[in-house]
């Protein structure tokens, strides 16, 4: 646990060699084999953002771990809006960014993040969802090497969010996502409908066209179906 009472430098990498109950978006559960895959949090100290921009910290984070993972994978790593990490239909990662506000600007951020790396195995009610880079390169990958990888690439999207450069982080964050411009099937509000994903607002919501409208939805708004 991070201490609350004495500051942390900004960079600050806290490794867990063993995540049994990690906490996702809207109290999703991230459960993690002891020193199979990478579960570890990155504190910052993002106070050059206002609250309406928040969601500018979550798209560099995640494009600095696709860019990463790229260089393992050459193809099929997305962003799954918001902020897991898929291999094509699979999810191999996910990042939990928990914020401190103050006078309406980001005091401080930790950045939760889990990658299935070398697990190979997984329950069979998870096994059509989730996958590692280990079942997808059927080799084992270097725990440390990967680790210093995703947190360099991290650290480059990070200063250049803070160079002002949100809107190419954005147009890169979109390259990236999974099923954009993609007719699909979802589902909100217990109504099962196609559309395709438009974009992303500047508050992070989801933008979706579907009956010849666009509209915007927030987490746990809206579910991805599966399109098999």
């Amino acid at each position: 646990m991070l201490s609350k009472s004495e500051p942390l430098a900004e960079g600050t990498v806290i490794l867990a060699d063993d995540q049994f109950a990690g906490r996702g978006q809207q109290g999703n559960t991230w459960i993690s084999q002891a020193g199979l895959n990478l579960t570890f949090s990155i504190y910052l100290r993002p106070s050059f953002l206002s609250i309406v921009h928040q969601f500018q910290l979550n798209t560099a984070v995640s494009i600095g771990i696709v860019n990463a993972l790229k260089r393992y994978v050459s193809e099929g790593i997305r962003i799954k809006w918001p902020n897991d990490i898929y291999f094509h239909n699979h999810k191999i990662g996910g990042v939990l960014i928990e914020n401190t506000i103050s006078s309406g600007n980001l005091r401080s951020s930790i950045i939760g993040i889990g990658v299935n790396v070398n697990q190979r195995e997984f329950s069979s009610s998870l096994l059509e969802k989730a996958s590692s880079l280990g079942r997808i390169l059927h080799a084992d990958v270097d725990l440390s090497e990967l680790l210093d990888r995703i947190c360099h690439s991290i650290e480059g999207q990070y200063l250049r969010l803070k160079a002002g450069k949100s809107k190419d982080q954005l147009k890169e964050y979109l390259e990236n996502l999974y099923q954009f411009g993609k007719a699909c099937n979802y589902k909100s509000d217990n109504m099962i409908f196609e559309g395709y994903i438009a974009g992303v607002s500047e508050e992070g919501k989801l933008l979706v066209d579907h009956g010849g409208q666009q509209r915007s939805y927030g987490f746990k708004e809206i579910e991805f179906l599966d399109n098999n």
